[in-house]
């Protein structure tokens, strides 16, 4: 056996006893053949399995596991795992304790074997009472790069960061790098805000991840998606347009900004007219189709990287190309349902660029208060708000509480939920002091929450 195989099963020791905890990693490796390694905080067991040549399978071949108990280890996660079909890789997140972080990343041999995964191992009983979620890993490939230059081309974009981009709209660009670990890697030095282009300080984060649709969905797709349109395109020119190819095949058009949703009655028609309008122009425009990719409407999951994982319902179609719909875009139309956090809300009113009445010349552009930095906001409640938005989670939700000092005054305390973290051990964040106003216990109870987090 390994050196760093016995070192791998010795990590964890410290929960469970430690030569039984050993014993029963090492006993899987002799079984299975894979090796386990142990570094920056997560255990890899395989990647690669015994025997595999050429290389690692594709990117949909990964899913995410999440509300995995704190002493359960691979001993008892992988057959579990192995029943959907052969493991690649699978990585446990380890606290230094040796405790496990409560989620892991099981990558299998092929598309297939992951879908199976979620449909037969999502919800499934790990032990009894404890429940464990399993959903498409977001191996994010792209970061978002803001306040870009409106005249820089593609091309010097690419030059001057060095990778791949997939293209600029309206100052923006998505930079595509080669893994994940690559775009984390680039993030982390990047995010400060102190790297500029072209002399403009740069906003960087991470890209919304294409979702991952199987083929046999996309099959049954009648829905076409167009980008690049006019703002003044209206939906019945669409529909004209669309219309001339064959008459009377279009079902309805549902248009949001410069992108739109041609809904049709047989799917036939619908990558007929793809084929035939790809590239076409409308209104001067020259218009992009491709078929729109599907949500599942019974039961997506969004996955959050302290183990837990927190159900969806979007009912739109998602968007192929996320540069039309990432959070960091211009205002969206009131009539989007938008998600935020894995919440539907309204989205803001149509908002267009406009010039400030008291200053001649001077332009405005509409901006999402979670493109900005945290330096831009001097309000505690508002920074914890910001500070969920960036960690992916759910937006804090506050309740108001009141007591009667003994001179007769009212005082109150705010007592603060994160849904996304909400655990057994911190359900809640509340502060040991009461204010007079609710403006202040507010600003108390948010600067006492991030104090903890």
């Amino acid at each position: 056996m390994h050196e760093e195989n016995k070192a791998a099963a010795n990590g964890c020791g410290k929960i469970r006893s430690g030569t039984q905890n050993e014993a029963a990693l090492l006993a899987l490796m002799e079984k299975t053949g894979y090796s386990m390694v142990q570094e920056n905080g997560q255990r890899k067991f395989g990647g690669p399995p015994p025997g595999w040549e050429g290389p690692p399978p594709p990117r949909g071949c990964e899913v995410f596991v999440g509300k995995i108990p704190r002493d359960m280890y691979e001993d008892e996660l992988v057959p579990v795992f192995e029943r959907a079909g052969k493991i690649y890789e699978f990585r446990l997140m380890m606290e230094f304790s040796g405790e496990n972080r409560g989620y892991a990343f099981v990558m299998y041999t092929t598309k297939e074997e992951a879908q199976l995964a979620i449909k037969i191992l999502n919800n499934y009983e790990i032990r009894p009472g404890k429940f464990i979620g399993v959903c498409v890993s977001l191996d994010n490939c792209r970061l978002f790069i803001g306040a870009i230059p409106k005249e820089k081309k593609k091309e010097e974009i690419l030059n001057e960061m060095k990778k791949v981009t997939e293209g600029v709209n309206r100052g923006f660009a998505f930079v595509e790098y080669e893994s994940h670990r690559a775009a984390a890697m680039a993030r982390r030095r990047l995010i400060p805000g102190t790297f500029q282009l072209w002399g403009h300080t740069i906003q960087v984060d991470w890209a919304d991840p294409e979702k991952e649709v199987d083929e046999e969905t996309m099959q049954r797709v009648k829905v076409l998606y167009v980008r690049n349109l006019m703002i003044s395109t209206t939906e019945d020119t669409i529909k004209a347009e669309f219309n001339k190819f064959k008459p009377g095949v279009v079902e309805r058009v549902k248009k949001l900004r410069d992108y739109a949703f041609v809904h049709f009655f047989h799917r036939e028609d619908a990558v007929a007219a793809m084929s035939v309008m790809n590239g076409k122009c409308i209104d001067g425009a020259s218009i992009e189709v491709t078929l729109a990719k599907p949500v599942n409407k019974e039961g997506t999951w969004k996955q959050h990287f302290n183990g837990q994982i927190s159900p969806g319902s979007e009912n739109l179609l998602a968007f192929p190309n996320k540069e039309d719909c990432h959070q960091k875009s211009l205002g969206k139309p009131a009539s989007l349902s938008v998600r935020l956090n894995g919440q539907h809300s309204l989205g803001p009113p149509e908002v267009e660029r406009c010039t400030y009445p008291f200053f001649p010349g001077i332009k405005l552009t509409p901006i999402s208060m979670y493109s900005l930095k945290s330096s831009h906001f001097s309000s505690a409640a508002m920074h914890l708000d910001y500070f969920c938005n960036k960690n992916n989670w759910a937006p804090p939700e506050y309740y108001l509480y009141s007591t009667t000092s003994q001179d007769g005054k009212i005082l109150l305390v705010y007592k603060v939920l994160i849904p996304s973290i909400a655990d057994g051990s911190q359900s809640y964040f509340m502060p040991d002091k009461l204010c007079t106003t609710v403006e202040g216990a507010k600003e108390l109870a948010a600067q006492f929450t991030l104090l903890h987090l």
